[in-house]
């Protein structure tokens, strides 16, 4: 299904929705539990809440699915929703940074199969972007995960697009730096 195909399903499945229909609803989630779990997965590093963060964002989606004037907006609304719901969450509960070594693999996804990048890289990944600003690390996810647009992206977090542009730049640099090397043969150190 091409990405245009899938918006115009979308909008169908949204405005199905918004008239009360359940059924649509589970279609909606089924189709996007990938990037809205992922999302959370990534920014918060911590399984529990991921799960916990997504639970409440589809709740609050579902009660506020009727607001959604254009369904050509779902993708950045729903992470704009997940997005909410992680830093609401991160703010009850302080997240205790992690150690690379503690730095669980990141879940396996359509998108991204396992093969695609070897089991130390997609670890060094990980744990680079892990490391990053939680400012940068937002954006890093929502680009190159849920795979959003500049613009998308500052719909989901309420920046301006100029703002997500050297977020990215700023991440990008960082991650660079971080793994500059591995490419060559050093690998992990």
């Amino acid at each position: 299904m091409s990405e245009s195909d899938a918006a115009v399903n979308d909008t169908a499945v949204v405005r199905r929705c918004q008239t009360g229909d359940p059924e649509a609803f589970a279609v909606l989630v089924e189709r996007h539990r990938t990037m809205l779990f992922g999302t959370a997965y990534l920014m918060t590093r911590d399984r529990q809440m991921a799960e916990d963060a997504v639970q409440e964002a589809l709740v609050k989606i579902w009660q506020h699915i009727g607001s959604l004037r254009d369904p050509a907006g779902l993708k950045a609304w729903l992470a704009r929703i997940v997005v909410n719901e992680v830093r609401q969450q991160a703010r009850k509960k302080k997240v205790s940074a992690v150690t690379l070594e503690e730095l669980p693999d990141p879940p396996q996804t359509a998108e991204a199969p396992a093969g695609t990048l070897g089991s130390e890289m997609r670890q060094d990944l990980a744990g680079a972007v892990a490391m990053l600003p939680p400012d940068q690390r937002e954006a890093v996810v929502l680009r190159f995960f849920s795979d959003l647009t500049v613009a998308e992206i500052a719909a989901a977090t309420g920046s301006r697009e100029g703002t997500v542009k050297s977020r990215l730049s700023r991440a990008m640099d960082r991650l660079g730096e971080m793994l500059r090397g591995y490419g060559n043969g050093e690998g992990r150190k």
